[in-house]
């Protein structure tokens, strides 16, 4: 059965490295996985990540962004995610759903703005089988991510706005914890960091 695995958490923690190491690991396992990121992973959501993540543009409020986010996430659905599920291929992504709600819902109104369009524009069958969040401290977070140059739109708006991201994430950890697993990786190496998640995934993905 394909399965369709998110790898979430702050900027810098690392979704990017296990994301190519999870599919190293599949294909050696005689999987054919879909590496895919969000917002992109189509014509129609590289373009909006370029707009996005543009650091020159005012800040939106989250409420348009999280408009954005979804119309991107439909066409990575539609072009990307279900035809590959159809065919037998595990998808791996980088970011989801999870990462609007951090991002975006900070407050209680936007979060329920954010939930109800994920009820519209993510059917039932097209939401992930399980979400691993890489969970690190926001002042590491930051400091990993200002060695990349130059920092992006979210990443400008600095530790206090990352920490309220974490809390995002580890409230929709707790909410539900049947699909979501929490991974703390403050100072473990990258190979550390794929040890934590194939514990979590390795039966899962391919004896369930």
């Amino acid at each position: 059965m394909a399965r369709f695995l998110v790898l979430e958490g702050v900027d810098g923690s690392g979704k990017t490295t296990q994301a190519g190491r999870l599919m190293a690991w599949l294909q050696a396992q005689g999987r054919d996985p879909l590496h895919l990121r969000e917002p992109g992973s189509t014509a129609f959501g590289e373009g909006v990540r370029r707009l996005l993540l543009d650091p020159d543009l005012q800040q939106r409020d989250p409420r348009s962004e999280a408009l954005l986010f979804f119309a991107a996430r439909r066409a990575l659905l539609l072009q990307q995610v279900q035809p590959a599920l159809a065919a037998g291929r595990d998808v791996v992504c980088e970011r989801f759903t999870p990462s609007t709600l951090a991002y975006q819902g900070g407050a209680p109104a936007d979060a329920r703005f954010i939930l109800a369009l994920e009820e519209l524009v993510v059917e039932a069958e097209l939401r992930p089988h399980k979400v691993l969040i890489l969970d690190m401290d926001p002042a590491e977070s930051l400091a990993r991510a200002s060695q990349r140059a130059p920092a992006d739109g979210f990443e400008q708006r600095g530790l206090e706005f990352l920490r309220r991201v974490r809390q995002g994430y580890l409230a929709y950890a707790a909410a539900h914890p049947q699909r979501v697993e929490l991974l703390p990786v403050d100072g473990l190496d990258a190979a550390a960091v794929f040890a934590l998640i194939l514990e979590h995934v390795s039966t899962w993905l391919l004896h369930e």
